[in-house]
């Protein structure tokens, strides 16, 4: 028996950062910005706010909506890129703002295909019987990781947070029913923030730098994305003998709507199908999948027993797609 979300909440920073703001930082402009990726803005983070603050504020709408309380939850799973710190993980950061009992919680590391993989874990944990109620969150603070500077990157990402929480499904078709996942480290190089690991310390010339930002490139980034995600969308739906047009809603990682369309074609889904938050929230890498999740929710498009297809491309490289009943 798969598992299933219980209960979903999201959250952001209040601080709104658009195009046109963008406009009077960087040599860009809202129309190239728009066409280019579909954003039209992004939240970030101030200063002051870490990311285990937007954790534990999406963690608690989630419970909130799950009808579980804290002394409830038995794992807590944050899959992130931008930990408050490198060590402890996040989600020990956040757990006492949660005020959870001394159970494993720890930071997963899978860049915007985080929640899947956290996802799978915790069906895993379910369906063994080691837990009945797990957090998984994606959370992001990317804000602080771009070079204001390169108009490539910074204009693509954001800050926020999703949870879920997993528990066990109702029946054979509730819940998780496929599931795909998979990475190539051979093309890491690709997607990247070269410092601040033991390979490359902090230094004062790593500063000056900007090794400590993300670097990519974002043409090659783009043509693995698009065939990594169809591939892996095709599989789950093929696992259980669905199609395409069965699925109710396409709820994919929400980098560009160029990759979205282009993996939208290719795997015969609908745009019409589609739920895009790209245009208010950017890039927000582990985040965007549960954040999508959530507003769909709150606007009526995501319903009880809907089939819903997610896919997720990220840095390493990795990839993630999951057919769920909602």
């Amino acid at each position: 028996m798969g598992a299933r979300i219980m209960g979903i909440g999201s959250a952001v920073p209040p601080k709104v950062l658009t195009n046109k703001d963008l406009e009077a930082i960087v040599d860009t402009s809202d129309e190239w910005i728009r066409s280019r990726t579909g954003i039209a803005q992004r939240h970030v983070l101030e200063d002051g706010v870490d990311c285990s603050d937007l954790v534990t504020e999406a963690a608690q709408k989630a419970m909130a909506a799950a009808g579980v309380t804290p002394e409830e939850i038995d794992v807590m799973i944050v899959g992130t890129a931008t930990p408050d710190t490198v060590f402890p993980s996040t989600a020990c950061w956040a757990q006492p703002k949660l005020g959870l009992r001394r159970i494993p919680v720890f930071d997963l590391s899978a860049a915007c295909s985080g929640f899947l993989y956290g996802y799978q874990l915790a069906d895993s944990l379910i369906e063994t019987g080691k837990a009945k109620h797990v957090l998984v969150i994606g959370a992001e603070a990317l804000s602080r990781v771009l070079n204001w500077q390169d108009r490539n990157t910074c204009v693509l990402f954001g800050d926020g947070a999703g949870a879920a929480v997993v528990g066990p499904a109702e029946g054979d078709d509730d819940g998780l029913l496929a599931h795909s996942w998979g990475a190539d480290g051979s093309v890491a190089r690709l997607l990247q923030q070269p410092a601040g690991g033991t390979r490359m310390p902090a230094t004062e010339s790593t500063v000056a730098d900007r090794m400590h930002t993300v670097h990519m490139a974002g043409n090659e980034v783009f043509k693995h994305a698009v065939k990594a995600m169809q591939r892996a969308a095709g599989e789950v739906l093929s696992q259980n003998g669905h199609t395409a047009d069965d699925v109710d809603l396409f709820v994919p990682h929400q980098a560009n709507v160029r990759i979205i369309k282009a993996t939208v074609d290719r795997a015969g889904l609908s745009m019409d199908k589609t739920y895009l938050v790209l245009d208010r929230y950017g890039n927000v890498s582990a985040a965007s999948i549960p954040m999508a999740l959530a507003d769909a929710v709150s606007e009526g498009r995501l319903k009880r027993g809907d089939l819903v297809l997610s896919a997720s491309f990220g840095a390493g490289f990795t990839w993630a797609a999951m057919l769920y009943r909602w």
